[in-house]
Protein backbone atom coordinates (compact mmCIF):
# COMPACT_ATOMS: atom_id res chain seq x y z
CA UNK A 1 0.00 0.00 0.00
CA UNK A 2 2.72 2.55 0.73
CA UNK A 3 4.65 1.53 -2.64
CA UNK A 4 1.45 2.59 -4.36
CA UNK A 5 1.66 6.08 -6.18
CA UNK A 6 -1.99 6.62 -5.79
CA UNK A 7 -3.10 7.57 -2.26
CA UNK A 8 -5.42 4.98 -0.48
CA UNK A 9 -8.74 5.67 1.26
CA UNK A 10 -9.20 3.10 4.43
CA UNK A 11 -12.65 3.07 5.91
CA UNK A 12 -13.30 1.59 9.06
CA UNK A 13 -16.43 0.76 11.09
CA UNK A 14 -16.41 -0.99 14.34
CA UNK A 15 -13.71 -2.91 15.56
CA UNK A 16 -10.60 -2.17 13.96
CA UNK A 17 -8.10 -5.51 15.35
CA UNK A 18 -6.00 -8.11 14.42
CA UNK A 19 -4.23 -7.95 10.26
CA UNK A 20 -7.18 -5.28 9.98
CA UNK A 21 -5.54 -3.07 12.35
CA UNK A 22 -2.23 -2.43 10.49
CA UNK A 23 -3.83 -2.18 6.79
CA UNK A 24 -6.76 0.03 8.27
CA UNK A 25 -3.54 2.42 9.56
CA UNK A 26 -1.70 1.88 6.52
CA UNK A 27 -4.30 4.43 4.48
CA UNK A 28 -3.24 8.00 3.36
CA UNK A 29 -6.22 9.17 4.35
CA UNK A 30 -8.12 7.01 7.41
CA UNK A 31 -12.01 7.35 7.69
CA UNK A 32 -13.70 5.97 10.46
CA UNK A 33 -17.02 5.61 11.66
CA UNK A 34 -18.29 6.79 14.84
CA UNK A 35 -19.16 3.06 16.21
CA UNK A 36 -15.02 2.27 15.20
CA UNK A 37 -12.30 1.38 17.66
CA UNK A 38 -8.93 0.41 17.33
CA UNK A 39 -8.57 -3.03 19.37
CA UNK A 40 -4.83 -4.01 19.50
CA UNK A 41 -5.68 -7.09 21.58
CA UNK A 42 -2.95 -9.33 20.48
CA UNK A 43 -1.36 -9.27 24.20
CA UNK A 44 -4.68 -11.14 24.99
CA UNK A 45 -3.86 -14.11 23.25
CA UNK A 46 -0.70 -14.40 23.49
CA UNK A 47 0.51 -12.98 19.88
CA UNK A 48 2.02 -9.63 18.95
CA UNK A 49 0.89 -6.67 16.37
CA UNK A 50 1.58 -7.50 13.21
CA UNK A 51 0.64 -5.88 9.53
CA UNK A 52 2.95 -2.94 10.56
CA UNK A 53 0.85 -2.13 13.65
CA UNK A 54 3.88 -1.55 16.06
CA UNK A 55 5.33 1.43 13.32
CA UNK A 56 2.65 2.67 12.35
CA UNK A 57 0.93 2.97 15.84
CA UNK A 58 4.29 4.36 17.17
CA UNK A 59 4.65 6.70 14.19
CA UNK A 60 1.46 8.32 14.39
CA UNK A 61 0.82 8.35 18.23
CA UNK A 62 4.29 8.06 19.54
CA UNK A 63 5.73 5.31 21.59
CA UNK A 64 4.41 5.76 24.72
CA UNK A 65 0.61 6.24 23.87
CA UNK A 66 1.27 2.81 21.28
CA UNK A 67 3.02 0.92 24.27
CA UNK A 68 0.06 1.96 26.10
CA UNK A 69 -2.30 0.75 23.19
CA UNK A 70 -0.13 -2.64 22.54
CA UNK A 71 0.98 -3.64 26.07
CA UNK A 72 -2.29 -3.21 27.82
CA UNK A 73 -4.68 -4.14 24.93
CA UNK A 74 -6.80 -1.42 25.41
CA UNK A 75 -10.06 -0.35 22.81
CA UNK A 76 -9.08 3.23 21.34
CA UNK A 77 -12.82 4.78 20.54
CA UNK A 78 -12.78 6.48 16.58
CA UNK A 79 -13.29 9.53 18.74
CA UNK A 80 -9.90 9.72 20.74
CA UNK A 81 -7.84 8.14 17.59
CA UNK A 82 -8.74 11.28 15.79
CA UNK A 83 -7.99 13.26 18.69
CA UNK A 84 -4.43 11.86 19.30
CA UNK A 85 -4.09 11.86 15.26
CA UNK A 86 -3.99 8.63 14.68
CA UNK A 87 -7.48 9.12 12.08
CA UNK A 88 -8.56 11.13 9.36
CA UNK A 89 -12.02 11.73 9.95
CA UNK A 90 -14.93 10.61 12.18
CA UNK A 91 -18.31 10.53 10.54
CA UNK A 92 -21.55 9.21 11.22
CA UNK A 93 -21.92 5.37 10.83
CA UNK A 94 -23.97 5.77 7.59
CA UNK A 95 -21.97 8.03 5.84
CA UNK A 96 -18.86 6.06 6.44
CA UNK A 97 -18.83 4.67 2.78
CA UNK A 98 -20.15 7.83 0.70
CA UNK A 99 -17.35 10.09 2.74
CA UNK A 100 -14.95 7.26 1.88
CA UNK A 101 -15.92 7.20 -1.79
CA UNK A 102 -15.87 10.81 -2.12
CA UNK A 103 -12.82 11.56 -0.46
CA UNK A 104 -11.42 8.77 -2.79
CA UNK A 105 -13.08 10.32 -6.24
CA UNK A 106 -11.41 13.27 -5.22
CA UNK A 107 -7.87 12.28 -5.04
CA UNK A 108 -8.65 9.90 -8.28
CA UNK A 109 -9.46 13.47 -10.18
CA UNK A 110 -6.01 15.00 -8.75
CA UNK A 111 -2.85 15.98 -10.04
CA UNK A 112 -0.14 13.14 -10.74
CA UNK A 113 1.57 15.60 -7.97
CA UNK A 114 -0.32 13.61 -4.99
CA UNK A 115 1.40 10.61 -5.62
CA UNK A 116 5.02 12.64 -5.27
CA UNK A 117 3.40 14.43 -2.12
CA UNK A 118 2.41 10.41 -0.40
CA UNK A 119 6.01 9.65 -1.04
CA UNK A 120 7.51 12.37 -0.05
CA UNK A 121 5.29 12.15 3.09
CA UNK A 122 5.87 8.19 4.03
CA UNK A 123 9.59 8.88 3.19
CA UNK A 124 9.88 11.94 5.16
CA UNK A 125 9.20 9.51 7.90
CA UNK A 126 12.48 7.98 7.65
CA UNK A 127 14.90 10.68 6.80
CA UNK A 128 16.59 13.48 7.18
CA UNK A 129 15.69 17.40 6.99
CA UNK A 130 18.49 18.11 4.23
CA UNK A 131 17.41 14.43 2.33
CA UNK A 132 13.85 15.63 2.96
CA UNK A 133 14.39 18.76 1.03
CA UNK A 134 16.70 17.46 -1.78
CA UNK A 135 13.36 14.86 -2.00
CA UNK A 136 10.96 17.57 -2.00
CA UNK A 137 13.49 19.48 -5.41
CA UNK A 138 13.47 16.62 -7.12
CA UNK A 139 9.68 16.19 -6.92
CA UNK A 140 8.74 19.56 -7.48
CA UNK A 141 11.25 20.03 -10.40
CA UNK A 142 9.12 17.20 -11.84
CA UNK A 143 5.55 18.47 -10.84
CA UNK A 144 6.25 21.39 -12.65
CA UNK A 145 7.01 20.01 -15.78
CA UNK A 146 3.69 17.91 -15.73
CA UNK A 147 0.76 18.58 -18.05
CA UNK A 148 -1.25 18.72 -14.66
CA UNK A 149 0.70 22.28 -13.66
CA UNK A 150 0.15 23.91 -16.33
CA UNK A 151 -3.49 22.69 -16.18
CA UNK A 152 -3.63 24.25 -12.95
CA UNK A 153 -1.80 27.55 -13.69
CA UNK A 154 -4.33 27.61 -15.98
CA UNK A 155 -7.14 27.58 -13.92
CA UNK A 156 -5.97 29.35 -11.38
CA UNK A 157 -5.79 32.39 -13.54
CA UNK A 158 -9.16 31.52 -15.35
CA UNK A 159 -10.84 31.28 -11.99
CA UNK A 160 -12.07 27.74 -12.83
CA UNK A 161 -11.10 24.05 -11.03
CA UNK A 162 -8.75 22.80 -13.16
CA UNK A 163 -9.33 19.28 -14.80
CA UNK A 164 -6.23 17.09 -14.47
CA UNK A 165 -5.63 14.05 -16.53
CA UNK A 166 -2.67 12.33 -14.05
CA UNK A 167 0.25 12.76 -16.69
CA UNK A 168 3.80 14.08 -16.78
CA UNK A 169 4.37 16.91 -19.42
CA UNK A 170 5.87 16.29 -22.67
Amino acid sequence: MRAMDQPIVTAARGVIAGVGCGIALAGDIIVCAENAYIFPAFRHVGLVPDGGATWLLSKAVGRVRAMQLMLLGEKLPASLALEWGLVTQVVADGLLDATAREIARGLASGPQSLGMIKRLAWDGLESTLNAALGAERASQCLASRSDDFVEGVSAFLERRRPAFKGRRGG
